[in-house]
C-alpha cells in the first residue's frame, strides 16, 4: 500500500530521526549523553577526540533533528538528550547489533569491546512524562 498524501510527512519526520542518528560519531555522543544529565562541550570533545569544528557540525546536525537539547552557561556549553527515550532506542540498536552479530564471531568480540552505554535512573519529573 502507497503512502497517502497525509502520511507522507509524519514517515519524513521519521526518517530524519534516522538521518540525525546516521553517524558513528553521532550515535557515540548520544550515548555519552545518555548517561548523564548533561554533558559540557569540552567533555565530549574529550571523550569523542574530534576537532572544535567536527564535533559542532555534529551537534547541530542532532540540534536540528531535536535529538539534543544545548544550554550556554558563562563561556561553556551542556548538552543532554532532547528526551530520555533515546536513550532506551540505543540501547535497543545495541542489543539488535549483538544479535546481527552473532553469526560473525569475530564481529562479536569486537562489539563487546565497545564502550558501554551509561544509564542512570530517571527522575521523578522524567518518569511522569
Amino acid at each position: 500500500m502507497p503512502l497517502s498524501h497525509q502520511q507522507r510527512p509524519l514517515y519524513e519526520v521519521k526518517a530524519n530521526l534516522f538521518k540525525g542518528l546516521a553517524h558513528p560519531y553521532r550515535i557515540r555522543i548520544l550515548e555519552l549523553l545518555a548517561g548523564a544529565p548533561e554533558v559540557s562541550v569540552t567533555d565530549l570533545q574529550s571523550e569523542t577526540e574530534l576537532e572544535a569544528s567536527h564535533l559542532s557540525q555534529h551537534l547541530a546536525v542532532l540540534r536540528r533533528h531535536r535529538l539534543v537539547e544545548s544550554e550556554r552557561r558563562a563561556s561553556h556549553v551542556y548538552y543532554r538528550l532532547a528526551d530520555r527515550r533515546t536513550a532506551e532506542l540505543l540501547s535497543a540498536a545495541r542489543s539488535l547489533l549483538l544479535s546481527m552479530l552473532e553469526y560473525d564471531e569475530g564481529r562479536l568480540a569486537e562489539a563487546q569491546t565497545l564502550p558501554q552505554i551509561p544509564s542512570r535512573p530517571a527522575s521523578a519529573s522524567e518518569s511522569a512524562s
